[in-house]
């Protein structure tokens, strides 16, 4: 089973790679799979790869609901 949570692109890095943000935490993955990817796009990451690009209200309203459930580790509404 796997557990796709929206990432916010921080930034896009010239090796085809970019800098994501979820509840604090930066990682690097690969942005090869998706063309025109830009910073505060969110994505869902799965071993290291972004697969698709999500609707940002989508993916604030689908954070919001973990954030309530205690899921991501952040606090707040």
């Amino acid at each position: 089973m796997c557990l796709a949570i929206p990432a916010r692109v921080v930034e896009c890095l010239p090796d085809g790679s970019g800098l994501v943000e979820l509840g604090g935490v930066r990682k690097i993955v690969s942005l090869a799979l998706l063309e025109g990817v830009a910073p505060g796009d969110y994505v869902i990451v799965h071993v290291g790869f972004a697969l698709t690009r999500l609707d940002p209200d989508e993916a604030e309203a689908t954070l919001a609901l973990m954030r309530e459930a205690g899921l991501t580790g952040e606090g707040g509404p």
